[in-house]
């Protein structure tokens, strides 16, 4: 039994990654009213008679998010009796579906009564919370098997800083560029990594919400780049830790060349929907961090115990 719910937790993290990226191809094809102002049938019909290519993206999208939907409440409802007693599970069981139902009522009420593109651009942010804790849910599943363990990680307030700090500004540079989408901004500056090649600045709202996503973007690369090159100085010893850091510079890298490829091909679609994947394993990634910062033992404990982790990893 306890096989089966880590396949299943395994296969509704992958839901809510195609939750995502569907959510972002909706935006990307401009397939937000394939439906037209109907929820949740399309055009009012259950079988739509005119199919557009716009409608069959929106009504996947559709789908797949209610599909997800029931896995994620069952994950839910099946963690929280499996492993209850661990004290986090409850709360990330209420969250991941909570937020997922909360982004489905924007989409709806996007479709239905319409959206500035103010509140539009946090669907992909709400959708990503709920990701996040359905992916610490998997990892929690797991750990009762000791598949992840995390009970020798210590952490020094410089580390725990860097977690707590750059995984709530990444969730402000994805709402930077949801609102690029939905703004219509992807392609408002035709050169890379300025606005356009004779000017620097930006002159017009379209071009100000680029640049500001790709100046935002560029500083959570500058501040993963520290944390990752502390994380190799001073935490050797904690290989979790250590890739970590590692594997969150490679995604930040990935993410900023795609965000630089959007521009360079014109908005091709598959590298756009990259984009949107690379920040959507980042923030899952991050969201782990915060796990092991909040479960961490403290300085003095670890001293007390033992010399198993060498006194320069705690200064």
């Amino acid at each position: 039994m306890r096989r089966l719910l880590k396949w299943f937790a395994v296969a509704t993290t992958i839901g809510m990654l195609f939750v995502l990226i569907g959510g972002a191809l909706v935006t990307k094809t401009g397939s937000g009213m394939g439906c037209g102002r109907s929820w949740p049938l399309c055009h009012g019909q259950l079988i739509p008679s005119n199919i557009t290519a716009e409608l069959l993206i929106e009504l996947s999208h559709r789908v797949v998010s209610g599909v997800v939907g029931l896995m994620v409440l069952i994950l839910s409802i099946w963690a929280w009796k499996a492993i209850g007693h661990i004290r986090e599970t409850k709360f990330l069981a209420i969250i991941s579906f909570v937020f997922l139902v909360l982004q489905g009522l924007i989409g709806a009420a996007a479709v239905v009564w319409g959206q500035s593109d103010v509140v539009l651009a946090l669907h992909f942010g709400i959708s990503l919370i709920s990701f996040a804790a359905v992916f610490l849910l998997t990892l929690f599943i797991f750990e009762v098997d000791k598949k992840f363990d995390v009970a020798s990680v210590v952490l020094d307030r410089k580390m725990k800083f860097h977690i707590y700090g750059i995984i709530s500004y990444c969730y402000i540079v994805v709402y930077t560029g949801a609102l690029v989408r939905h703004k219509q901004a992807s392609l408002a500056c035709p050169s890379w990594p300025f606005c356009a090649q004779t000017r620097i600045f930006p002159t017009q709202l379209h071009e100000w919400v680029q640049m500001g996503h790709r100046l935002a973007a560029g500083l959570l690369f500058v501040w993963i780049l520290i944390a990752t090159i502390d994380a190799m100085k001073r935490y050797k010893r904690q290989p979790i830790i250590y890739w970590g850091w590692l594997i969150a510079l490679i995604l930040v890298s990935c993410q900023v060349a795609t965000g630089a490829l959007v521009v360079f091909t014109e908005l091709n679609l598959y590298v756009a929907l990259a984009h949107a994947f690379f920040i959507s394993c980042l923030f899952g990634v991050l969201s782990y961090f915060v796990l092991l910062a909040t479960r961490s033992k403290k300085e003095k404990e670890a001293r007390h115990e033992s010399n198993v982790i060498p006194s320069a990893v705690l200064k």
